[in-house]
């Protein structure tokens, strides 16, 4: 199994967050899971970090002010050096909205809620 630097949750639900967090700590993948309500602050977190510290972002498109798709657009923007892995986890099952995260080169998977063991395994 991949080994990351960090691996962080965008959701504005605290309880996926917690449970996620709790299945991801279950896997080893990395010693630092951090989630955030808000993808404006999960942004400002990835400013502050190496752009060698190797990331694994799990990212929610439903969400209010910066939904998923601005926090991508913004990614793209700001962050063309990093080489972080992006996953869209979402509740939706619109085909529409897993072409259109195929769209951004930075997302390497689009995962349908909820988080399972099976599914991180699968697209890592």
């Amino acid at each position: 199994m991949q080994r990351f630097h960090s691996i962080i949750l965008v959701d504005d639900d605290p309880i996926n967050n917690l449970i996620n967090k709790r299945l991801i700590s279950k896997l080893k993948l990395t010693p630092q899971i951090e989630e955030f309500l808000e993808a404006e602050l999960a942004i400002e977190r990835i400013r502050k970090m190496d752009v060698s510290d190797n990331i694994l972002i799990f990212l929610d498109i439903n969400m209010p002010v910066m939904n998923g798709w601005d926090f991508l657009n913004q990614y793209m923007k700001e962050f063309k050096l990093r080489k972080d892995q992006i996953i869209v986890l979402s509740s939706s099952i619109d085909f529409q909205d897993r072409q259109k995260a195929k769209e951004f080169t930075c997302v390497e998977g689009f995962i349908e809620k909820p988080l399972s063991p099976e599914k991180i395994k699968y697209i890592l």
